[in-house]
């Protein structure tokens, strides 16, 4: 039978030969014994000019619709917390700030502290290089090996990732060091032109994370994956807060909740599935951790360390897991450093964590305004005797 790009003609001895349509490319077949010329098509007389502009409009109309959906949802206007962003700030260290004041951490250091609260209350605006759902060791060991850095740290310890090592965006590192001219003009052309316009421009909102998150069918014998779902915003500058919605939602921060409780309670990776794996693990960051300081202090940077309050299921996980006594007071000893522990501090407490690991926006500036003094302090004192208890 004749496909339907094709068409036929009786021979002359009574057989059937197809030709091609004039649309349909020509191949080899179609010139037996001559040499393959350049692939030649014929392009159809339409109205090019229409289908364009209505191509145009329909994109213009699913955009539109994609971004009143996810503002409806409570999507706002902030810079994507990339790695281009990280680098930027990481650059300015190199670029002219090294005697800066500097924070690392993980997400209670980013979202928790706020930087023009900090700079109202002391006078410097701070560099923020704390990273969500990593450790920041290796940013610490990165920044003991800049001989630029020669201002003063501030390093945020959450006990289940400082001292286990996990490192959610360990290739933020490299990619500062290795980052290309194109990928700085990539990062400056978002953070201006599609970052301030567009709230879906969110990796939780990214279409191939909404499918992954559809209620499909399992296979027997397996779990839906629960990844954690969008918790901040952030300012070019990557001053950061808790989403609104996480506080406002409650739905939403039910979501977040059972999120946490699923990792709590679920088995813990193969590195850290005994006690003993644990305890390995946790004195082989420290270690890390002293030397780093060392190599700081030898060039004169100041270093204090500080434990941003958690609450509910998650500290009780974090005591248990990492009792106070055996990851925290060691840490200040090992690197005879200052540090500032929330239990310790009054002005520090009764806080409201909505989702037991960070603080509303409101509570975030209330608390950079009582804890500021409390780190211009504990630098003042530095190279006195360690403190962990006022």
């Amino acid at each position: 039978m004749p496909s339907s790009t094709s068409s036929s003609k009786t021979t002359a001895d009574g057989g059937l030969a197809f030709e091609r349509p004039g649309f349909v490319r020509l191949t080899a077949s179609d010139r037996p014994g001559v040499a393959q010329p350049v692939p030649e098509r014929h392009i159809p007389d339409r109205r090019w000019g229409r289908i364009q502009l209505l191509a145009l409009l329909l994109f213009a109309a699913l955009l539109g619709g994609w971004e009143i959906h996810w503002r409806n949802y409570g999507g706002t206007f902030c810079c994507r917390d990339s790695n281009g962003s990280w680098a930027a700030q990481r650059r300015r260290i190199d670029d002219g700030e090294g005697g800066a004041l500097v924070l690392i951490g993980s997400s209670r250091t980013l979202f928790d502290i706020q930087l023009p609260v900090w700079q109202e209350a002391t006078g410097e605006r701070p560099i923020q290089l704390a990273l969500e759902g990593t450790s920041p060791v290796p940013i610490l060991e990165d920044l003991a090996d800049d001989p630029k850095f020669t201002g003063r740290l501030v390093i945020g310890v959450a006990p289940e990732l400082f001292f286990s090592g996990f490192a959610a965006r360990a290739d933020v590192i490299p990619y500062f060091h290795k980052e290309r001219p194109s990928q700085r003009v990539g990062h400056w052309l978002s953070q201006h032109f599609i970052e301030p316009f567009f709230a879906f421009d969110n990796g939780d909102f990214a279409l191939g994370k909404v499918i992954e998150r559809q209620d499909w069918p399992l296979r027997p014998g397996t779990k839906r994956p629960n990844p954690i779902r969008r918790l901040a915003q952030s300012d070019a500058d990557r001053n950061t807060q808790l989403w609104r919605k996480v506080e406002t939602d409650a739905a939403y921060r039910e979501m977040a909740r059972g999120i946490w409780l699923d990792h709590l309670n679920g088995p813990p990776p193969p590195p850290m599935n005994t006690p003993e794996k644990v305890g390995a693990i946790l004195s082989s960051e420290i270690g890390k951790a002293a030397t780093a300081v060392a190599k700081l202090r030898q060039r004169g940077v100041k270093v204090v360390f500080l434990r941003l309050p958690s609450a509910g299921p998650y500290r009780e996980w974090e005591n248990r897991v990492y009792p106070r006594s055996q990851a925290w007071d060691r840490l200040l000893n090992e690197t005879a450093s200052p540090g500032i522990h929330f239990e310790d501090y009054p002005q520090m407490q009764g806080y409201i964590l909505p989702e037991w690991s960070h603080l509303t926006h409101a509570e975030a500036d209330r608390m950079t305004a009582a804890v500021a003094p409390l780190i211009e302090a504990a630098f003042a004192e530095s190279g006195t005797t360690p403190r962990g208890t006022p």
